[in-house]
C-alpha cells in the first residue's frame, strides 16, 4: 500500500493590517470641545432661566429696593400684598377671568379641529389654515381691533344699537375680556387636537362602525376621548397663558376698575410714582408659583397618557365621517369664529388706520386721509419703534434658534450626563409669565456688581434676551420632532470613522437639521414680533418696541396712530411668513 509522501507545511503570512492613528481633535484649555460644548449649553440656559427667577424671590423677602445697600429680610411683603390694596379681589378676578377664557378656547378649539380633520365639510383645508390666522397677531393688536368694531363706541356697535335699540354685549366684563382673549388662543389649542387627530389611527373608529356605530358616536366615544391628553395640555397652557396676559385686561379692565394679576403688576410696577418693589416681588412670586403648580399638575394628569396611544406601526388612512346636514352647520360655526372673531376686526382696524374719525354715523370714505401713517413716519420716535421690533425679532430669531438647536442636539443625541437637565431649563421658560420676566431682569440687572447692569438695561440688546427667553421653549419644541425624526445610525457612522461628537454634529446633524431651523427661525421671529411685556420695564425712551409704542398712544387716545402702527405690524408680519413659506415650499421637513 502506497503511502502519499509528506509535504511540509508553509507557514502562511497574512498581510499586516494598516493603523491608522485616530484623529486627533483641538482641544479648549485642555478639555474636550464636545464637553465644552455641553457645559457651555448648560450654564447659558441656566442663567438665562434663573436670572429673572432668584431677584424676583429674593426682592420679596426684602425690605427694600435690591439696588439700595443694608437691606433686611422679612416676610411682611406677602403679609402686606394679602391684607392691603384689595388683592384678593384681584385674585378672584383673575381666576375668573382665567377659567372663562380657557373653557371658551376648548368650546372654540375642539369642535373645529374634530370637524375640521375627521369629517368631510366643505372647504376643511382652508378652513384648517383660517383658524390659525389669529396666531400671527398679538391679542393686543386683536384688543384694539375689538373695540374699534364691538366696544361701546365701536362701528358694529352702533349699528346693532341703532337697529335693537340696546346693546346685546359689553366688552368692558370679565366675559368680554375671556370671549377676545378665547378668540386669540384657540389657535393654539387647535394645532394640538388637530395633531392629535391626523396622527392617530383609523382602525378604532372602524372598529366601532362595524358594530354598528353611527357618525356621532364615534366622535363621543372614540375620538373626543383620544382628546384627552392635547386638551389638557392646551388647556393649562390657556390657562396659565391667561393669567400672565397683560394686553386685554389693560385695555377692557382698566378704565371700569377690574384688575387682575397682570394688570395689579404693571400698576404697581410701571405706574406708580414711589413703586413699592416688596409687594411687586411678592405679588410675582405668587404668579410664578401658581404657574409652576400648574404644569406640575398638567404632568400628573398626562401621567398615564400612555393608555391613550393609538398610532401604531399599520396604521391606515382615516376616513372621513359624514355629518350630514350638520356639517354646514360647522362651516358656519367656524366662518363666524374666522370672519366675526377675526377677519372683521383687523379690517376695521385696517380702515381706522386710514380714516380721520371711524364711525357709521359718517361714511368712512369721506374721511379718508394718510395723515396717521404720515404722523408715524414723521416722528423719529416711531419709526424707532418699528426699526427696534425688527432688529429685536430678526437678530433674536436667529440666536433663540441657534441655542435652541444645540440644546435640542445636546439634550436628545449626546451622552452628557446632565442632558435631561438641559431639556427641563430650556422648557422652563414657559412656565415665566413675560411680566415675570420683565421685572426679574430689570432686577437682575440692577444687581450686578460694578454697575454692570447699567450697559444692558434699557437697551436693545435687554429687550432681545428677555424676547428671546420666552421664545426659546417654542423654538426647542420646534426643532426637537426632527431632531428625533433623524435615525441614530448617522450618529454611530460618523463615530465608527472617526468623528468626535462635535465634528458629527455639524457634519451630519447640523445639515440635516437646516430646514427645522429655518422653521424655528420663523416661528421665533413671529412670536418676537408680537411679544411686547417684558419691553414694558426692560425699554426706555430710545429702545420703544411697536407694542410698548401702541400702549402709549392708547393712552393718550390718539386711536388713528395705533391703528396705523397695529396695521404696519401686521404687514410685516403677514410679508415675512409669505416669503418664507415660498422659499420652504416642497420641503416638508420644514
Amino acid at each position: 500500500m502506497k503511502t502519499l509522501p509528506e509535504v511540509a507545511e508553509v507557514p502562511t503570512q497574512t498581510p499586516a493590517r494598516t493603523e491608522f492613528p485616530a484623529p486627533k481633535y483641538r482641544r479648549i484649555l485642555g478639555a474636550d470641545r464636545s464637553q465644552l460644548l455641553y457645559w457651555s449649553t448648560i450654564v447659558i440656559l441656566a442663567l438665562l432661566v434663573l436670572a429673572p427667577v432668584v431677584p424676583t424671590l429674593y426682592q420679596s423677602v426684602m425690605d427694600r429696593p435690591l439696588y439700595e445697600e443694608g437691606g433686611l429680610f422679612t416676610t411682611e411683603n406677602f403679609t402686606r400684598l394679602f391684607t392691603e390694596g384689595g388683592f384678593g379681589q384681584v385674585a378672584l378676578n383673575t381666576l375668573m377671568f382665567a377659567v372663562l377664557t380657557t373653557v371658551m378656547t376648548l368650546l372654540i378649539a375642539v369642535p373645529m379641529a374634530i370637524v375640521v380633520v375627521r369629517t368631510n365639510i366643505p372647504g376643511r383645508k382652508f378652513f384648517g389654515t383660517a383658524m390659525q390666522w389669529p396666531f400671527f397677531i398679538s391679542s393686543l393688536i386683536l384688543g384694539f381691533g375689538w373695540i374699534t368694531m364691538y366696544g361701546p363706541a365701536g362701528f358694529a356697535s352702533v349699528q346693532v344699537k341703532r337697529v335693537l335699540g340696546f346693546l346685546p354685549w359689553d366688552l368692558y366684563t370679565i366675559p368680554g375680556m375671556a370671549i377676545t382673549e378665547a378668540v386669540a388662543l384657540a389657535p393654539i389649542a387647535y394645532v394640538f387636537c388637530a395633531n392629535a387627530l391626523r396622527n392617530s389611527d383609523a382602525s378604532l373608529e372602524g372598529a366601532a362602525q362595524t358594530v354598528g356605530a353611527g357618525p356621532f358616536r364615534i366622535l363621543w366615544s372614540v375620538i373626543i376621548p383620544m382628546l384627552r391628553p392635547p386638551m389638557v395640555y392646551s388647556s393649562v397652557l390657556v390657562f396659565s397663558m391667561s393669567i400672565e396676559t397683560l394686553s386685554i385686561p389693560l385695555l377692557y379692565g382698566q378704565p371700569v376698575g377690574i384688575t387682575v394679576f397682570a394688570t395689579f403688576l404693571y400698576k404697581n410696577g410701571l405706574q406708580s410714582i414711589d413703586p413699592d418693589y416688596g409687594i411687586l416681588g411678592a405679588a410675582s412670586v405668587i404668579i410664578l408659583l401658581v404657574t409652576i403648580l400648574l404644569v406640575a399638575v398638567q404632568a400628573k394628569l398626562l401621567k398615564d397618557a400612555k393608555r391613550f396611544v393609538s398610532v401604531r406601526g399599520k396604521a391606515t388612512r382615516p376616513r372621513l365621517l359624514d355629518l350630514g346636514w350638520i356639517k354646514w352647520l360647522s362651516v358656519a360655526f367656524i366662518s363666524v369664529y374666522v370672519v366675526i372673531g377675526a377677519l372683521v376686526p383687523i379690517l376695521g382696524l385696517v380702515m381706522r388706520s386710514f380714516t380721520k374719525v371711524f364711525t357709521p354715523l359718517q361714511n368712512p370714505l369721506q374721511s379718508l386721509t394718510m395723515g396717521n401713517y404720515q404722523r408715524i413716519f414723521e416722528f423719529p420716535v416711531y419709526l424707532a419703534s418699528i426699526r427696534n421690533s425688527l432688529i429685536v425679532a430678526g437678530v433674536g430669531a436667529v440666536l433663540v434658534s441657534v441655542l435652541a438647536v444645540v440644546a435640542v442636539v445636546v439634550a436628545k443625541r449626546s451622552t452628557f450626563r446632565y442632558r435631561k437637565v438641559i431639556e427641563y431649563l430650556a422648557l422652563a421658560p414657559q412656565a415665566m409669565p413675560g411680566l415675570i420676566i420683565g421685572i426679574g431682569l430689570f432686577w437682575a440687572f440692577s444687581f450686578l456688581p460694578f454697575n454692570m447692569g447699567s450697559f444692558v438695561q434699557g437697551t436693545i440688546w435687554a429687550i432681545i434676551i428677555g424676547f428671546g427667553l420666552r421664545a426659546l421653549p417654542s423654538a426647542f419644541g420646534s426643532i426637537s420632532p426632527a431632531v428625533m425624526q433623524i435615525g441614530e445610525e448617522l450618529d454611530n457612522a460618523a463615530r465608527v470613522n472617526g468623528a468626535d461628537w462635535m465634528r458629527m454634529f455639524i457634519r451630519v446633524l447640523a445639515k440635516l437639521l437646516t430646514p427645522a431651523f429655518v422653521a424655528a427661525m420663523v416661528l421665533t421671529f413671529v412670536v418676537m414680533m408680537k411679544e411686547y411685556s417684558p419691553a414694558i420695564f426692560l425699554g426706555s425712551a430710545d429702545t420703544n418696541i411697536i407694542g410698548t409704542t401702541m400702549l402709549e398712544l392708547w393712552v393718550q387716545g390718539n386711536t388713528g396712530s395705533v391703528a396705523a402702527l397695529a396695521t404696519i405690524q401686521i404687514a410685516i408680519t403677514a410679508a415675512f411668513v409669505g416669503i418664507a413659506g415660498l422659499l420652504m415650499k416642497g420641503k416638508k421637513d420644514a
